[in-house]
């Protein structure tokens, strides 16, 4: 009882940042209509056990093997919470700027489900886990934003909850699976301080950042590992919010992005037409890019939330306190670097630009292997990034691939870039080894390009002899050049470039033909 008494009396841990308890929407410039957004999202903590069971989490397992008497809601068993998930929310809580409670309780949240055999979930509602957070991030989409900028959203709470089973449905029954029954969830739920669909999806890949560097959560969208819900709405500036509607469980980053997109421009043209928003949750539709309704909201839902009678208080210990589930302090003090550090660390250490750094730390992978090049090695940090983030991405793109599925050497990307700056290969060289390494090839750039006879031609003389061909076999385009149609010398280099199979040295090309297209001027 003492111990109670003394976390009661002490103040929460939490990062000490400014939170303002009134929501203030930050509205869109340059629009008469203004949307507002707030996002729900549910994390999977990284456990090999359940929250509340010892039961496998592990997702590739047969269905209905992950299932213990407790997940199945048998009779006479009990919740034992998972210390693991315990430290992962507060860890995470920490990460987030969160102001984490040395008390919190656990409700019984009833609704009836055929996936959820107890007919409730074990949540935190009343006191959660931590409250008040703060998280800043950068919103830079290529090809939508021309720059990057810095905004932030507040977090409300974060929960630890159980996960629902999973019901299957074909033409004539519907099944079960309780793989995921009782799986351990921290609810992260956001204000609505967000404007948009790619200031959305920024969050969220922040979000991700951050989970998967404190690896309290894979982060596998495409597993259900991470889920989020968008709330939305729009007004017309200086009118009363407007009507809300919720985008339940999308599934990607992208998806984010277009499903909050679409939302908005559906109810601004709602409304345009004289129609009426509905209080009403909505699923988004990835291959249609539409979001579709589900369920009214008009009618509040009663879940009877009560306290959870078979778990006591969860007590987070701080300082110098030896009782408690997990010390927060203790947890605070092995937190790893965060991503804003390590976009900060880029910039000063490395020189890298601000766009540089935000693409880089949003792939971690990314960042590994520009980190693991430039171990050792005295190459160009700003070379390497362009590389990583225009070459590799345009590989994988071009060959489907994600950048999470590769399995690159990082001393294999170091050493291309040393080939680069000696001048032993060019760029469209260098981006053939990529494919070669990306495909499966184990052995090293220089094996690979040696087997491939990719060696740049650097000889003035055979650079002269490909370049004096190359005019010769255009002599209507050098007519043109030397009559003063300049642009013509773009197609002398790019004919160079393929007849020396994209091995010349095209700054010598360069060179070299103006020079002779110069002793032709003067004849």
């Amino acid at each position: 009882m003492a111990f109670t008494t003394k976390l009661l009396r002490s103040s929460s841990i939490s990062s000490h940042r400014n939170y303002s308890k009134t929501p203030t929407p930050k509205f869109k410039k340059g629009s008469n209509w203004k949307s507002v957004v707030g996002l729900e999202v549910h994390a999977q903590i990284s456990s090999t056990s359940k929250l509340f069971s010892a039961s496998s989490t592990k997702f590739s397992n047969p269905l209905n093997t992950n299932v213990s008497l407790f997940d199945a809601a048998t009779p006479g068993t009990l919740p034992v919470l998972n210390k693991r998930c315990v430290e992962a929310g507060v860890l995470t809580a920490l990460s987030l700027n969160c102001k984490v409670n040395p008390v919190s309780y656990f409700d019984r949240k009833h609704y009836f489900y055929a996936d959820m055999p107890a007919g409730y979930q074990i949540t935190q509602q009343r006191v959660p886990l931590a409250s008040q957070g703060m998280l800043d991030f950068h919103v830079f989409t290529p090809g939508v934003h021309e720059s990057p900028y810095k905004t932030s959203a507040r977090i409300k709470q974060l929960q630890l909850e159980q996960d629902s089973g999973k019901s299957l449905h074909d033409s004539d029954r519907s099944l079960v699976d309780l793989n995921r029954a009782g799986v351990p969830l921290m609810e992260v739920v956001f204000e609505p301080d967000l404007v948009d669909g790619e200031e959305a999806a920024a969050l969220i890949k922040e979000l991700m950042s951050i989970l998967e560097r404190i690896e309290t959560c894979s982060c596998k969208m495409e597993e259900g590992a991470l889920r989020v819900d968008a709330n939305v709405s729009v007004h017309k500036n200086g009118e009363p919010l407007g009507i809300r509607t919720e985008i339940k469980n999308i599934g990607s980053v992208r998806g984010v992005a277009a499903a909050v997109k679409y939302e908005i421009e559906r109810q601004i043209k709602t409304k345009k037409e004289g129609g009426v928003i509905v209080n009403e949750t909505r699923a988004w539709n990835p291959e249609k890019k539409i979001t579709v309704a589900m369920r009214d909201k008009e009618v509040q839902q009663d879940y009877r939330y009560m306290p959870e009678p078979n778990l006591p208080p969860l007590l987070v210990a701080m300082g110098p306190v030896s009782g408690g589930k997990v010390n927060a302090d203790e947890i605070k003090s092995r937190m790893p670097e965060l991503p804003e550090q390590t976009r900060t660390r880029l910039r000063e250490d490395f020189g890298l630009n601000m766009n540089h750094s935000i693409i880089l730390v949003n792939e971690f992978c990314l960042l590994k292997l520009f980190e693991g090049a430039l171990s050792g090695r005295s190459i160009s940090p700003s070379k390497l990034a362009n590389f990583l983030i225009n070459e590799l991405n345009q590989v994988l793109n071009e060959k489907n691939k994600e950048m999470r599925d590769l399995r690159l050497n990082a001393s294999h990307i170091g050493e291309i870039m040393e080939l680069l700056d000696k001048g032993t290969i060019n760029r469209s060289i260098a981006t053939s080894i990529l494919v070669e390494l990306i495909e499966g090839n184990t052995e090293n750039p220089t094996k690979i390009m040696q087997d491939n006879n990719w060696q740049q031609i650097t000889d003035e003389q055979e650079l002269r002899d490909i370049c004096i061909a190359v005019l010769a076999e255009n002599e209507k385009g050098v007519q043109q050049y030397l009559n003063g149609k300049s642009k013509v010398f773009k197609a002398f280099l790019g004919a160079v470039f393929k007849k020396s199979e994209t091995k010349a040295d095209m700054k010598k090309c360069n060179n070299i033909l103006k020079d002779l297209l110069a002793q032709r001027q003067k004849k």
